[in-house]
């Protein structure tokens, strides 16, 4: 009996752009394993390069804010995209929002336990949203970032109200350009990040985790090439540079201008401005991001409910 299901493979395939009958090979070869079977196609050059985590997977909105210098963005999961537009919602993801801007650090629990403007806590508002739409709802996660002198500049995408959405992304750039210079660069580079995913700021704080995976894909991808052992190093180290320069923020290509990084774009806007100014860092949430969402079987559904 198969350890998958035709959802499964349909799942594999989403994830891989990969053909019905290779995804069914994949599955079968690991056992069932997704995961495992993306890194196989992946090896076997019979996967696309898609970042799946990119993949929208739950409902809700991501909320940003800014202050002064510093700025907050927080994730309200809901089940469906419905209550998303709910203006209840949306209040309650504003406001807890605006909660979130004024605690240190980037404690959800501690968020939750937090005042609301209209009474009780955030938990307890929280509480009585569910109570009253009818859908489970959770605050998942938030992250406050700042700098000395500068300006966070906030950008939201696919936008569902003001400050509210499905990516939400902040940039802290450091420096003492004028206002107008750093809200310029930095709608720019949150745009930019908006678009092209980065994992991390740079090359060392991407997730070694992630990285270990990647090496050992392309581990496979150089053992099956054929090639002397020292040439197949350099293309496993080659391949981990590639990706490295292409997930991080500084090194990836700038989106706008198709040839410099967003480094050298910063450096660029310094000298432009004719001041010191520096990205030191970003937050990028994307609705649902590595959540992963079950799909219903309506007649499955109907069928249990009938039997009571």
């Amino acid at each position: 009996m198969a350890d998958f299901t035709v959802a499964d493979v349909k799942t594999l395939r989403e994830k891989t752009g990969a053909g019905m009958m290779d995804a069914k090979k994949a599955l079968v070869e690991a056992g069932g394993d997704i995961e495992a079977a993306v890194d196989a196609l992946r090896a076997k050059g019979l996967a696309t390069a898609q970042k799946k985590s990119s993949r929208t997977a739950a409902e809700g909105l991501v909320g940003v804010a800014v202050e002064g210098t510093k700025g907050v963005a927080v994730e309200v999961n809901s089940e469906t995209d419905f209550v998303a537009k709910n203006d209840q919602f949306q209040d309650f993801v504003r406001k807890t929002t605006a909660v979130a801007l004024k605690q240190d650090g980037d404690d959800v629990e501690a968020l939750k336990a937090s005042a609301y403007p209209d009474g009780g806590t955030v938990a307890d508002k929280l509480t009585e949203n569910v109570a009253t739409i009818g859908e489970n709802q959770q605050v998942r996660r938030m992250k406050t970032i700042s700098v000395s002198q500068g300006a966070v500049v906030s950008y939201i995408h696919n936008s569902a109200a003001d400050g509210l959405g499905k990516i939400g992304v902040l940039v802290a750039l450091e420096g003492d350009a004028s206002a107008d210079a750093l809200s310029a660069l930095g709608k720019d580079i949150a745009q930019h990040a908006a678009a092209m995913f980065p994992q991390a700021l740079d090359a060392e704080g991407l997730d070694p985790a992630v990285i270990e995976r990647e090496r050992a894909i392309a581990q496979e991808k150089a053992s099956e090439s054929g090639k002397p052992e020292n040439v197949q190093e350099k293309m496993v180290e080659g391949a981990i540079k590639k990706y490295a320069k292409e997930n991080a923020l500084l090194s990836q290509i700038f989106v706008k201008d198709g040839k410099a990084t967003v480094e050298e774009h910063v450096a660029s806007a310094a000298k432009d401005a004719g001041a010191s100014i520096k990205l030191v860092d970003y937050v990028r949430f994307q609705l649902g991001e590595g959540i992963e969402k079950e799909e219903e079987d309506f007649a499955a559904e109907v069928a249990a409910t009938l039997k009571g």
